[in-house]
């Protein structure tokens, strides 16, 4: 026995019983590498050719099997059924449950929905201007001897700042200082500019004692770009969240596009939801020593149309009410005073839900009713650094048990928020069955410096109200008993039926894990390509790929014999790699894909052309076969590389900045090139070697006159 075939016969044993035990551990894929590695072997082991010529043979070998293997569930997806609903392929279970990628027919082809949402990054902007006034009111308040300069300010601190000076915010990327007394405007000298110099720019004042900012151009531009990316990245997670593995998501400029293959409407619904949801998660104090709403008396409306156009008979009710709101404490004693706020309901013919028609009516007239609520809000006067903030009122039913909304409540809320969601790491869904009646919870856990910040502001507004805030909506303003620490905090789920708070909860639970997107979105196009499409886009492009490439194949054959038959095979082959690849990343066959398919066949083709028709020279030349086959590949790489180049570069930027369709065409070119360089080159060089030195033919089959 030869020390070759020794060594192929050891490497089987061993592969063989490493495969037995990956088999045991269901580890699938070690046990696909010790299959393939046993192929190796035996290939490595047959007594033909020299030890090198076996041991690329058998990594040809392998790579093949793999390809297949990875590939059986992809088969039986595009093969399609049968009219009986049976697969016209079937993959073994043990291998599709076990294979969790594949390619998936794309929008083009199946059918499906397309979404476009407008990121709203001016809210961005916004996000940004805050917070750099934020950091101006802390650094005044320093300069006034109001605070020390560690950590936030609190409460009475922002009162007497607010005698001082107040902070405008008339637009997205502006903000104005004005002080009451115009002789303290020097305290913004040139230490102050220093410290915002790199972000902010000084602009025209509009009055003496005022200070005027703007956000740099560049920082803007930079804001949007990133609001863009991380909106899509939001998504993006969200969509995975959703095991939609099979869905795109692309941008161009302030626009995310959102493409599902499919055709389940109510997953559509779903999805729909899913992705609009902000999860823009907050914590604001309540302004209740203002009493704002009591003095609005006067501007409060009895009723107003929820939709003038369609119902005017259909009115929300305006109604005032007062409250016990919470103060803090004064020398250790908790204050307490009435305080007046703006509620409103919905019309009563639509608070009935008896059916899911009248539940969903119900809803449409809850969103209708807050919108007229905020239009309302607008006509007051609300400081710049203020914010109204609006809640779900509900009704009890003894005779069910069960609450219904029933309209709207406002809350008086500072501007800015004390905590973002941006300090989360964690949210887990949570049932408390404690008092009798469970409540249905998230509870989320925040970062070390999230934490840090959360107990301050709760340490330091003790017995005073604070909003929890989702998506411009109080999810409740529970009274701050103590210091909270530990860095964890809930939210409720509201009283009603607790399959729908399960539901509520999962959902608010995967979007706070997926992140916040940076910004609002708005659904700004829909539409619905139908199945009947893609069946027709299907049969078309399958008609136009396999006519030009059979055509191909074929003249390859007719012109260059043998050696066509060679280079048909390795364009199959390099196609089997092409599908293998866009598997592994779980890619999308869409039509333009198909076309860049097509062309990667005629790219593979021209490189088998170019060492065919080296290696006829060579023959005319009157060289040996084999010194033929040598000197042709050896004067044909470098064109071959040349043009494969070329084409990977041209499809890289096609990639890059292409969008949609033209990506798909350049992704599948660029898998294509590369496929194509390894199988032309170093698979047809295999054959043609086995011919000259294994089979030792006295002439090459390379065209009619040879």
């Amino acid at each position: 026995m030869s020390s070759s075939l020794r060594n192929s016969l050891i490497v089987i044993v061993v592969a063989a019983a490493a495969g037995y035990a990956f088999h045991q551990a269901d580890n699938f894929w070690g046990l696909v590498l010790m299959g393939l590695t046993i192929v190796w072997a035996l290939v490595t082991a047959l007594p033909i050719m020299d030890s090198s010529w076996r041991l690329k043979t058998g990594f040809v070998a392998a790579i093949f099997v793999g390809a297949v293997v990875s590939l059986l569930p992809t088969f039986e997806d595009l093969a399609g059924k049968r009219a009986d609903g049976s697969s016209r392929f079937h993959c073994p279970d043990y291998v599709r449950d076990r294979i969790t990628f594949g390619v998936v027919k794309g929008l083009d082809l199946q059918g499906g929905l397309r979404l476009v949402y407008t990121v709203e990054v001016e809210e961005a902007l916004r996000d940004k201007r805050d917070k750099f006034a934020d950091d101006m009111r802390l650094d005044l308040a320093t300069a006034f001897k109001i605070h020390t300069g560690d950590g936030l300010l609190k409460t009475p601190e922002l009162k007497q700042l607010d005698e001082k000076l107040h902070i405008f915010t008339p637009e997205s990327a502006v903000l104005r200082i004005k002080f009451k007394n115009p002789d303290d405007v020097k305290l913004v000298d040139d230490r102050f500019k220093q410290k915002f110099v790199k972000e902010l720019a000084v602009i025209k004042a509009s009055e003496p004692g005022e200070v005027a900012f703007k956000l740099r151009t560049e920082l803007e531009t930079q804001t949007r770009e990133r609001a863009v990316a991380q909106a899509k990245d939001t998504v993006n997670r969200r969509v995975d969240e959703l095991g939609l593995r099979e869905a795109n998501v692309t941008t161009r400029d302030e626009d995310i596009i959102v493409e599902v293959p499919g055709s389940n409407r109510n997953q559509f619904e779903e999805i729909k939801e899913i992705i609009r949801k902000t999860a823009r998660l907050e914590f604001k104090m309540l302004d209740d020593d203002a009493d704002f709403f009591g003095k609005v008396d006067e501007k409060v409306p009895d009723t107003m149309p929820i939709d003038p156009k369609e119902d005017p008979s259909a009115l929300a009710k305006f109604e005032i009410r007062r409250e016990t709101a919470q103060l803090g404490e004064d020398k250790g004693q908790k204050k307490a005073e009435s305080r007046q706020f703006v509620a409103v309901r919905i019309p009563a013919t639509y608070k009935g839900h008896s059916t899911k028609d009248d539940e969903l009516i119900r809803q449409q007239a809850m969103q209708k009713t807050l919108d007229i609520f905020k239009e309302w809000t607008k006509t007051l006067n609300v400081p710049d650094d203020h914010a109204i903030g609006f809640e779900k009122t509900e009704q009890y039913d003894p005779d069910t048990g069960k609450s219904t909304e029933e309209g709207w409540r406002t809350f008086y809320l500072r501007g800015r928020a004390d905590v973002t969601g941006e300090y989360i790491t964690d949210a887990q869904r949570q049932i408390d069955n404690r008092g009798g009646m469970p409540e249905v919870f998230v509870r989320i856990t925040f970062s070390p410096a999230g934490a840090d910040r959360f107990e301050q502001v709760t340490g330091e507004n003790v017995n005073r109200r604070f909003a929890i805030i989702l998506d411009d909506i109080v999810n409740s303003a529970p009274v701050i008993k103590t210091k909270i620490g530990g860095g964890v905090a809930s939210i409720s789920m509201g009283s009603g039926d607790q399959d729908q708070q399960l539901k509520s909860a999962e959902k608010l639970e995967m979007v706070l894990r997926s992140g916040a997107l940076p910004a609002p979105i708005q659904l700004s196009n829909e539409s619905i390509i139908g199945p009947t499409l893609g069946e027709d886009a299907i049969a078309k492009g399958a008609i136009g790929a396999l006519g030009g490439a059979g055509l191909v194949l074929v003249f390859m054959f007719v012109y260059y014999r043998k050696s066509g038959l060679v280079a048909d095979a390795a364009v199959l082959f390099n196609l089997l790699l092409q599908l293998a690849l866009l598997a592994s990343f779980s890619g999308t066959l869409t039509l333009p894909g198909i076309a860049g398919l097509a062309l990667s066949i005629g790219i593979a083709v021209d490189a088998n052309v170019l060492i065919n028709e080296r290696i006829r020279e060579e023959l005319r030349a009157g060289r040996s076969v084999r010194a033929a086959v040598e000197a042709g590949y050896d004067k044909a790489f470098t064109a071959i590389v040349d043009g494969h180049v070329t084409i990977f570069i041209s499809a890289l930027i096609l990639a890059q900045y292409g969008t949609g369709p033209v990506k798909g065409f350049a992704v599948t070119l660029i898998i294509g090139t590369v496929a194509s360089l390894f199988t032309g080159v170093f698979c047809t060089r295999l054959v043609f070697d086995w011919w000259v030195r294994g089979a030792k033919v006295k002439r090459l089959s390379v065209g009619a006159e040879f």
